[in-house]
């Protein structure tokens, strides 16, 4: 993706009403382009691979093919393409499921204008991204879990640290600041992460440490 052309987005709801309005709310942000929609798992999959889009935005709860199904073929196809899920779902077994099919992302419909597109721009630049209540939803798996002392014992404390940033959805700069640490430090902090947990992005991070019982 260039700087030049917008970010492309597929809409993925079975809701012609809901797709209407995020496709006039994102076609007014000027870097977003809706470039298709489709209204069941089995369309978005096919619509993906035809369109290739940079984000698609995806409920769970669809005709056919369940959301989750639809985003683990998507990612899986595209590794190239961010699935970001926008549901009316909070429960643990919807956000956790989605996570490991791939989705880089998680939001709540309610949802203002401005959170979905900074979802979106997250998204497309790599980062994983969480709605406020989904994150406190993740870090509440990693307050309640146990054996964190055990759990990755090849982890340095400051990775370990990095790794529950992540987890609350943070981006580099974020942790950085919040650590006080440079951004540099941040991103080989990051990449031995990755290494050790032998994940190639965030998301898989996050899995692989709730279900460890990280904390």
């Amino acid at each position: 993706m260039t700087d030049h052309r917008p970010i492309a987005v597929l809409l993925v709801d079975d809701h012609p009403l809901v797709r209407q309005g995020l496709h006039a709310v994102l076609d007014a942000a000027g870097d977003i382009a809706v470039v298709g929609e489709a209204g069941d798992g089995d369309t978005a999959v096919e619509r993906s691979a035809e369109l290739q889009p940079d984000v698609v935005i995806m409920d769970l709860q669809l005709p056919g093919r369940h959301g989750v199904d639809a985003t683990r073929e998507i990612v899986a196809r595209q590794p190239g393409t961010a699935v970001l899920v926008l549901t009316m779902f909070e429960d643990d077994d919807s956000v956790f499921a989605a996570m490991r099919a791939g989705a880089r992302g998680y939001l709540l419909k309610g949802a203002d204008q401005q959170e979905i597109e900074r979802a979106i721009r997250a998204a497309a630049a790599g980062e994983a991204i969480f709605g406020p209540q989904i994150a406190q939803r993740v870090v509440a798996h990693f307050a309640n879990g146990s054996g964190s002392a055990t759990a990755f014992p090849s982890l340095t404390e400051r990775e370990r640290e990095v790794l529950e940033l992540i987890a609350a959805g943070k981006g580099n700069a974020r942790i950085a600041h919040d650590l006080m640490i440079s951004l540099k430090t941040v991103r080989n902090h990051v990449s031995n992460i990755f290494t050790k947990l032998q994940v190639s992005e965030r998301a898989q991070a996050i899995v692989k440490a709730r279900e460890a019982g990280l904390g």
